[in-house]
């Protein structure tokens, strides 16, 4: 055999080796059309408050088949980022920012401390509209420091909705906050019908210029 045959051969083998690894890679991002993921882009939001603006960039979801692999659930995979630029009158904020430096108003939903967060409402067949909800994290589930490797499961029946924060920072002082979260993952579980999920971003500065400015994201569907 030539050497120029020999070289021939390894070259096509070569090829061929790559061409199977190839093919075996696209057969695990891809099991049919059924069981493909869905990408799901969502637009920028901006909101702009007392003292207070929110902008929602880069924020997008992957639908894929339930981790739990029942046929009746959906998992989505959550990324954006969250800036929120706070600027009030004397660059102060927090509960001690009262009349003759007394208690500000602890009687809101942060319990004393000036705060922004951000997550997303989940709906088991019900229209998440901006007239069907109202932001707060009550009665929720907590999602924070999910993206180091946390995930969270939901069961959801029909008509119910709750509130998943991913996570928030405190704001003690006039200045700009920002949250990043990537591929976090939300896991639902007992919704048969169709399921709808929209992000909120609330900042909630307390002291003697209260303000609640709320930034709602696109209602998307999870299937």
């Amino acid at each position: 055999m030539s050497e120029n045959r020999t070289a021939g051969l390894r070259r096509a083998a070569r090829f061929a080796g790559i061409g199977a690894a190839a093919s075996v890679a696209l057969g695990l991002m891809s099991t049919g059309a059924a069981n493909a993921d869905t990408f799901v882009p969502l637009p920028d939001g901006h909101k702009a408050g007392p003292g207070v603006t929110i902008d929602r960039v880069g924020e997008h979801a992957v639908i894929s088949p339930s981790l739990s692999a029942n046929g009746a659930g959906r998992t989505a995979w959550l990324s954006g980022k969250v800036v929120a630029n706070v600027d009030t009158p004397d660059g102060k904020v927090g509960p001690n920012n009262g009349p003759k430096n007394g208690p500000g108003s602890n009687n809101s939903s942060t319990h004393g401390t000036s705060q922004v967060n951000t997550g997303y409402i989940i709906g088991c067949q019900v229209n998440i509209s901006d007239s069907a909800v109202s932001a707060g994290v009550s009665g929720g589930v907590s999602l924070t420091g999910a993206n180091a490797g946390g995930s969270i499961g939901l069961n959801l029946g029909p008509g119910q909705v709750t509130f998943v924060q991913v996570n928030s920072k405190d704001i003690p002082s006039s200045g700009t906050y920002s949250i990043d979260y990537k591929d976090v993952p939300v896991d639902v579980q007992g919704c048969a019908g169709y399921a709808q999920a929209r992000a909120y971003t609330v900042v909630e500065i307390i002291g003697d210029n209260y303000s609640k400015t709320t930034l709602y994201g696109q209602p998307f569907s999870l299937g």
